[in-house]
């Protein structure tokens, strides 16, 4: 049984009576057009806010109709999506007039509810618990506007409504401008990883210069051009690469699992994103590890079925099926390095793949695979700016994930009223004085 919110300590109201209207968007789609007016869609309902590089131009005359009907969003409503993906909420604070299809509620919020504060309200526990409620029992995910203006909405003050809304608007920058962050490093991240790959590291600890600007650093190679003290080497010969196993049949048989024996997937590789990999979803017994094969810690895990060309490197002993291979890595060379340049050519090898329903390739693909090496001490010096630049990306994602959890807790706790709003209010404010200082 789900657990269910403590109740507010705050008089709840019907939905119904803190809006002039509640109504949805359109339930014909106006044909779409080059330019005109913007129309939102769920999919247009981003974290906060209406994404208007993806919403759908209509007409004037197509617009006009929307208006007439009420099924426009002007500044100040509240919009919560109510088919397919249930529960997205935005405020709208645009002067920009739009139209809206069948999928989004429109809430014209009364001057006894603060806007901002009943867009907090309908995210928290307390609106999504009652979401579920109507829900329950239909395969379809929908809400009807008759269950919609029935939600029951916790109403403080108006002064503590904007108090409230304030507290977690701050926690919404915050995750926003995180989020932000993360989306950059990540683009760092794949235009670092090619620069790496294809530049390297000179002896001042640098980037070499673009093959643009001095090409005479840079030499010919079937992968293109690469610096002139690297050399090409198949994997086979920096490796030892060969395909892990699971020969009994049935392959389901239960008297095989169970153990204590790590049994990892292709999609426990995929998870892993070219990282160390320890988490697993499926164990072998000792009958079944006397029909698989178990690789080493530091084993680079390769998926050759289904998703091509996946990789992880372990951080334990595991073992795995034909539909993975394991490479490891002779001593002389840097795992990390290895991994990151068969990650880069996860492309070429699954345009290798048939294009059949099942797409796989095998050891006679990897094996030849040509890999750009250069010295180690300088596979070293690659592989630490790029984990540099990965250990920043994680710690921003924790952290994104803690604000994510202190919003809900705290959003929780400010609409029940366990929280005082005034004294949390005064130290955020104190908080920020001394970090913009």
């Amino acid at each position: 049984m789900s657990e269910q919110p403590t109740p507010s300590q705050f008089p709840s109201v019907p939905l119904r009576e803190l809006a002039s209207r509640i109504t949805d968007g359109s339930h014909f789609s106006p044909t779409p057009q080059e330019h005109g007016y913007l129309i939102a869609n769920v999919k247009d309902m981003k974290s906060g806010f209406i994404d208007f590089s993806s919403c759908t131009r209509i007409s004037t005359a197509a617009y006009r109709e929307l208006n007439a009907t009420g099924c426009t969003i002007r500044n100040g409503n509240v919009l919560l999506s109510k088919d397919g993906t249930v529960g997205r909420v935005v405020v709208y604070k645009q002067d920009e007039e739009i139209g809206a299809l069948s999928s989004i509620c429109i809430i014209v919020p009364t001057e006894e509810i603060d806007s901002a504060y009943l867009g907090h309200a309908l995210q928290s526990q307390i609106c999504v618990r009652q979401f579920e409620n109507f829900m329950s029992g239909s395969a379809l995910r929908r809400l009807v506007l008759r269950d919609i203006r029935e939600i029951e909405i916790p109403v403080p003050s108006v002064e503590q409504q904007a108090s409230i809304a304030k507290i977690l608007d701050t926690l919404d920058t915050a995750i926003r401008e995180t989020e932000s962050l993360i989306n950059k490093l990540k683009a760092v991240k794949q235009g670092l990883l090619h620069d790496l790959l294809t530049r390297g590291i000179d002896a001042n600890g640098q980037l070499r210069p673009p093959q643009s600007d001095e090409p005479q650093v840079y030499k010919e190679s079937p992968l293109g051009l690469i610096p002139r003290e690297w050399e090409l080497q198949e994997l086979g010969d920096l490796a030892d690469v060969s395909r892990g196993k699971f020969t009994h049949r049935p392959r389901n048989d239960p008297a095989f699992f169970g153990g204590e024996y790590p049994f990892i997937q292709t999609g426990d590789v995929a998870l892993a994103q070219g990282g160390y990999i320890s988490s697993y979803s499926q164990t072998l017994s000792e009958r079944g590890i006397s029909v698989s094969q178990e690789f080493p810690i530091g084993t680079i895990a390769i998926t050759i079925a289904a998703n091509i060309a996946d990789t992880a490197v372990l951080a334990r002993p595991m073992f795995f099926p034909d539909s993975i291979v394991g490479a490891v890595v002779a001593p002389e060379h840097n795992i990390r390095f290895v991994e990151l340049s068969i990650r880069r050519a996860k492309r070429a090898l699954n345009a290798r793949a048939p294009q059949s329903a099942q797409k796989n390739i095998n050891l006679q693909d990897l094996r030849p695979l040509l890999i750009a090496m250069p010295s180690r001490s300088e596979q070293d010096s690659i592989t630490a700016r790029y984990d540099a630049l990965q250990v920043r990306l994680e710690a921003e994602q924790i952290a994104v994930k803690k604000l994510l959890q202190e919003k809900s807790g705290l959003m929780d706790d400010l609409l029940a009223g366990r929280v005082r709003v005034t004294p949390l209010l005064e130290s955020m404010q104190h908080t920020a004085a001394l970090t913009e200082a």
